[in-house]
């Protein structure tokens, strides 16, 4: 049974790997919802990037464990203006579609209900549409919005023009 709770700083060496490892280079390739077919390198965030997300006062990253204590998945969330933000939900490439993405999912929802938000949404790279299907089937609805990709080049320069599209469902 999978554990979820609220990861610590003493956390970010084991997350560092496991987020890096779902979203960016070769071993992405293993999972379904990797970027490397749209971004060049290996890093989705680094440990100071994590730190200083651990450190904002309404943030928390929520950390799947295996009933052997392994980290399989993780999930960055943030109170913003009644909404919750949810980033860098990542599950082990070997573990995805195993439902795991679902149970934290759920545990996102669960925390913007019990911290009195309205409802969740995040960003997701507009080209990424098997994503964007999953989330679909899940309840979360495109607004129609989009921002420009904004990310540091040392964390991935992109192969051609990206553009995230905003997706938010009412919890």
């Amino acid at each position: 049974m999978t554990r979820i709770s609220p990861a610590t700083a003493d956390d970010i060496p084991e997350l560092l790997t496991l987020i890096n490892r779902a979203y960016r280079g070769e071993v992405s390739r293993q999972g379904w919802t990797t970027e490397a077919d749209f971004l060049m390198g290996d890093l989705r965030t680094d440990a100071d990037d994590l730190f200083a997300l651990m450190q904002r006062e309404h943030a928390v990253i929520l950390k799947a464990n295996s009933e052997s204590e392994a980290l399989t998945g993780c999930v960055f969330l943030e109170k913003r203006a009644g909404r919750l933000y949810l980033g860098m939900l990542s599950v082990d490439p070997a573990l995805q579609a195993a439902g795991l993405g679902k149970q934290l999912l759920g545990a996102a929802e669960d925390h913007a209900r019990n911290t009195g938000c309205r409802s969740v949404y995040f960003r997701v790279l507009s080209k990424r549409y098997q994503l964007i299907a999953w989330y679909e089937r899940r309840g979360y609805a495109l607004t129609g919005d989009t921002e420009p990709f904004d990310a540091p080049m040392k964390f991935g320069e992109p192969t051609e023009p990206l553009v995230f599209a905003i997706m938010e469902k009412p919890v």
